[in-house]
């Protein structure tokens, strides 16, 4: 079974951050989304369950057959690293401003993988 260092970097890729911004430009306006994701550059890595990353989000679990997740088992099997997970505290809900997919491919590898995140 792969680790948690096999399959995750250390640090987001700087792609990442755009495309939690178009995500979370949906949930908030220009200078809230600015902040949020400058507040994401300069959050630490911290690690979470993808189990309990995924019920805080209250998100479905994604099919194995999701192409996107299917795309992530891949660069998992083919040992190519995966960035970490961008997350947001919402009103009661967490928020996953980029890698949905990416915890969804982790579930099915183990639920209780400790992935590596982002979290303000």
């Amino acid at each position: 079974m792969k680790k948690t260092n096999d399959i995750f970097k250390k640090n987001p890729e700087k792609h990442d951050f755009p495309a939690a911004a178009d995500y979370l430009e949906l949930l908030y306006d220009e200078q809230k989304t600015t902040e949020l994701v400058k507040n994401l550059t300069e959050a630490k890595t911290i690690y979470k369950k993808c189990k309990d990353i995924l019920r805080a989000s209250e998100l479905p679990l994604l099919p194995h057959e999701n192409k996107y997740v299917r795309e992530d088992l891949q660069k998992i099997k083919d040992s190519i690293k995966l960035s970490p997970i961008l997350l947001v505290r919402g009103s009661n809900k967490l928020i996953i401003a980029d890698g949905y997919h990416r915890i969804c491919a982790s579930y099915y590898l183990n639920e209780d993988l400790e992935i590596p995140c982002r979290l303000i």
